[in-house]
């Protein structure tokens, strides 16, 4: 039985659930004429019969809130849509401007995640191995280099999923040099990766360099660097005629602004590039460990007559299954972009965006994804020039459920009050029911993904919305009102 008075909070709203109960549509639209005529409607009092309060069903209780959602003032004048859906019936429960295209943010993750594991399988691994080449005299001396061998991992060195910190790396780099019994390296420390080897890289058009208060870059190198902050260089209202605040990025070596600043003149970077900063910090550990190393750091993307090498050392990555927990859990921007350049790097054998791109929207192609309205720009979601339908979401979360891969892929999932990114959503109604990506930028939020309901379904939904007024914690409450009654579905 379903306690109606749990979501109406007016006589207007239960009037106009009576009119959505003799409706056969899913999609409820704001009537202007329901406004003119409520006062003369005879309503029934809030305590009438049991009998008369069971007439809403669970489906229309979340068409009225809908239906009251479109007055809000949080949510009237923004661009929004909605679907709720039965994967095992293949249909629409209920939805509002389900074919309009959107700003997804960090939802696009779901696609990017997602195509890294079709493409890859949730047990792949990187490894970057320690090698050195030419031969070890008596004196223990390395008449030879030592080689740094990436493979593009991109949580090396972070401690993210359960990688190893670049301290624990180099313990066991070193470890392998005293196997070896060297303890002199008469040459060079040699950087090589065929990946990720760009130094100057754009970001897609129209993304937010700064949002809320990290500095995002694209994946490259930061050569000999330690990425750990970049300068507020500049704070200066007289160029344009609002305020900007502008930044120089060494590793981009371009200018940047954004609308607003937040902080004491440091942004956090969020992508070194991991082999060089740990063949630097390596050599800077055997020298003061007294392991002379009479050459210097030097990348090497490709060797036409590479020298025989012999393996001392290699690390392994946490899983891909690990790691997209982690994206998704925590939406990590910087491993989504590392994805989507492993993506386009295994089926082109090439490390740029643009390939990725091409993978993941061929991919989805081929996994007949509903391409009208998709604009897929990065991997992560921060770019605005994102867009997606909410009704492509939703079928494309179905289509997911019969993939071998699809306990990992909906186990990375936030949790609503639970777990990441959805740990402060969802605290009452939903709790452990709501398991979602959710999206935030700027006057965009979004949130989609499984729903269990209270008898046990699992239904598939999307929820975007752009262009809101007011806060997002606002905006927050409205997506779970809106929700709620979906639980008893």
């Amino acid at each position: 039985m379903v306690n109606y008075r749990k979501y109406i909070s007016g006589v207007a709203v239960l009037a106009s659930g009576f009119f959505l109960a003799q409706s056969t549509v899913s999609t409820v639209l704001y009537s202007q004429a329901y406004e003119n005529q409520k006062n003369t409607l005879n309503l029934p009092s809030p305590v009438t019969s049991v009998a008369e309060r069971t007439v809403l069903s669970a489906k229309e209780l979340v068409d009225i809130n809908v239906n009251t959602m479109m007055a809000d003032p949080v949510l009237k004048n923004a661009n929004w849509g909605f679907v709720v859906y039965d994967p095992k019936t293949k249909k629409v429960i209920s939805s509002y401007n389900e074919n309009t295209p959107l700003v997804p943010a960090s939802t696009t993750k779901l696609l990017t995640t997602e195509t890294a594991l079709s493409l890859l399988g949730e047990n792949y691994r990187w490894i970057t191995q320690l090698e050195y080449s030419g031969t070890i005299d008596e004196n223990g001396t390395l008449n030879g280099n030592l080689y740094v061998v990436g493979s593009g991992d991109p949580s090396l060195g972070t401690n993210k999923a359960g990688a190893w910190s670049y301290r624990d790396i180099i313990s066991d780099f070193m470890g392998g040099l005293s196997r070896e019994g060297i303890r002199k390296v008469n040459g060079d420390i040699i950087i090589q990766t065929a990946l990720f080897k760009g130094n100057i890289t754009r970001l897609p058009e129209n993304v937010v360099w700064l949002e809320n208060n990290n500095y995002y870059l694209p994946v490259g190198t930061t050569r000999e660097i330690n990425p750990a902050n970049e300068k507020l260089i500049m704070k200066k209202s007289g160029l344009v005629s609002d305020k900007k605040y502008f930044y120089m990025s060494p590793y981009a070596n371009q200018m940047v602004y954004a609308d607003k600043y937040e902080g004491d003149g440091i942004l956090t970077t969020k992508l070194p590039d991991a082999p060089a900063y740990l063949a630097n910090t390596f050599r800077t550990t055997l020298v003061k460990s007294g392991i002379a190393v009479t050459g210097k750091v030097t990348p090497r993307m490709t060797d036409a007559t590479p020298e025989s090498r012999k393996l001392v050392s290699a690390y392994k990555s946490p899983t891909l299954g690990d790691i997209i927990f982690y994206t998704n859990q925590h939406s990590d921007n910087s491993l989504a972009e590392a994805l989507l350049k492993t993506a386009g790097f295994q089926k082109l054998g090439d490390q740029t965006s643009e390939s990725g791109r091409i993978v993941v929207t061929s991919h989805l192609k081929d996994e007949s994804f509903d391409m009208i309205g998709l604009n897929y720009m990065d991997g992560s979601g921060l770019s605005r020039s994102n867009n997606v339908t909410p009704i492509s979401q939703v079928k494309f979360l179905t289509s997911l459920m019969n993939e071998k891969y699809y306990k990992t892929y909906f186990t990375s999932l936030p949790v609503g009050g639970q777990s990441g990114t959805l740990k402060r959503m969802f605290i009452g109604a939903g709790n452990g029911q709501v398991f979602a990506k959710t999206g935030t930028l700027n006057k965009v939020k979004t949130l989609a993904g499984y729903l269990k309901t209270n008898s046990g379904k699992t239904l598939v939904f999307s929820l975007m919305v752009n262009n809101y007024s007011g806060s997002v914690d606002m905006v927050k409450k409205r997506m779970e009102k809106i929700l709620e009654p979906a639980l008893d579905l």
